[in-house]
This record gives C-alpha cells, structure tokens and sequence, in this order.
C-alpha cells in the first residue's frame, strides 16, 4: 500500500478543491450512481480489491543507480505496473458507459496517489524498501511502511488538504500536465538520493528531512490528479451512455 488511507483522502480532497466545474459535476454524477460514494471514499477502493492481476499495478521497479527514465520493455514489458495502469486507466475515464468510467475514476484517484510515493517507483532488489528494516517510532518496521503511513503520523489532514490547495493555486502554468512515466521519475530520483536510506535506526534528522517532502508529494499528487480529471472531464466533453 502507499500512503496509507489518510494519504490517499488528502491527495483526493486536494484534488476535489481544485476541479473545474464541468469536471466536478461529471465526477459527481459518476459518484452518484454509487450511494454514499465521494472522492475521498473511493481512494482506498484499489487497495481493497486488488489481488494476483492488479497488485503489480501499484508500482514500478527501476535499475538501481539508473537515472530513473522510465523504460517500458524494461521496466514494464508485460504492461502490468504503475505506470501502464495509470495510462489505460486515464484513457478509461471517457469509456461508453459510466460503470467504466466509474471504475477507472476509483483505479485513477489511488494510482496517481501511489506513483507520487518514491518507494513505488524504487527498486526491485529490496522491494520498494518492504526488504530494508529498521527500528522507527519504537517499533522494528521497514522503509516502505515508514514511508506509506509512519512518515505521516499525528498528520492534521484538513491543514494538509487547504495547505496542498493553495500550493497548488501558485504552481506554474502547465506544472501538473505532466505524465504517469515522469511522475515515475520523480519518485524514483528521490528514492535514488544518498540520503534516502537510513541508518537502521530512524532518527529526528531524517524525519525533518523527508517529512516536508512527502507532504509536497501528497501535494503534487492532489494537483495532478484535478489537472487528468479536468482535461478529461472539462466543458469540451460530452457525457458517455448510460
């Protein structure tokens, strides 16, 4: 998993702040065939179903010491990783009928979230830093837990929400239209820095480090997520079948 259910509400209410109105009343519409649906509920709902056939959808793994530039026969030859879904599954979001549509919009809010954090676009060899353990919080753990949930304990997640929408606000013109695979290579080059891997004992120094950088990820993910459902929700598309 990645980021954890608090995680993946804050990337989605981020998102849903900054939807347009023709997209917001799309993906509203979609919700509201399923009772009791809202962005932020359906952001788990990947993790919940997902088994053999999807589980690989969550991540990519890249050569460690590459220089993280997504290669799909590489890193991606049978299609099954993070960034392959999120490419079918953004196409899927103007499919015929609205219960495509609606299952693509559940697989898009988690996967953008997912790719946003660096140990799904890591490394094989310790498996996305699930292999590399250490003691954090008082606790043994490993990396990739440390990352999905830890790195976000005691979080005020309505702060997070409002703080990730202003930053959104100020980003530069065409900051969020970039693609799944440079997305990828965001998350990859982070996980590739000297600093990211910890003595096996988490410290305070490390906290104040990488903390602020898995808000701003959560942050670029909530972005990106409004800027896919605006381009393919927005006023110049019409509603599919029902």
């Amino acid at each position: 998993m990645a980021w954890g259910t608090e995680g993946h509400r804050i990337v989605a209410a981020i998102a849903e702040n900054l939807l347009e109105a023709s997209a917001k009343a799309r993906v509203d519409a979609l919700l509201a065939t399923e009772p009791g649906a809202t962005l932020s509920s359906i952001s788990t709902w990947a993790d919940e179903t997902r088994d053999r056939s999807t589980a690989a959808w969550h991540y990519v793994n890249m050569p460690r010491g590459s220089v993280c530039i997504y290669d799909r026969t590489r890193d991606c030859p049978d299609g099954r990783c993070v960034v392959e879904a999120l490419n079918t599954q953004i196409s899927r979001l103007n499919a015929t009928s609205q219960a495509e549509q609606l299952e693509a919009l559940k697989y898009v809010v988690h996967l953008v979230a997912d790719v946003h954090q660096p140990l799904h676009a890591g490394f094989a060899d310790d498996r996305g830093g699930n292999t590399y353990q250490l003691q954090a919080f008082g606790r043994g753990t490993n990396l990739h837990a440390v990352w999905d949930s830890q790195m976000l304990r005691s979080v005020d997640a309505q702060s997070m929400v409002t703080a990730g929408s202003l930053s959104a606000r100020n980003m530069p013109a065409g900051a969020g239209t970039s693609i799944p695979a440079e997305w990828a290579k965001e998350s990859c080059l982070l996980a590739s820095r000297a600093d990211f891997y910890p003595s096996r004992q988490l410290d305070d120094e490390y906290l104040r480090t990488f903390r602020p950088i898995a808000r701003e990820r959560l942050y670029a993910a909530g972005m990106r997520l409004a800027a896919v459902l605006n381009a393919a929700f927005g006023a110049d598309r019409t509603a599919p079948a029902r």
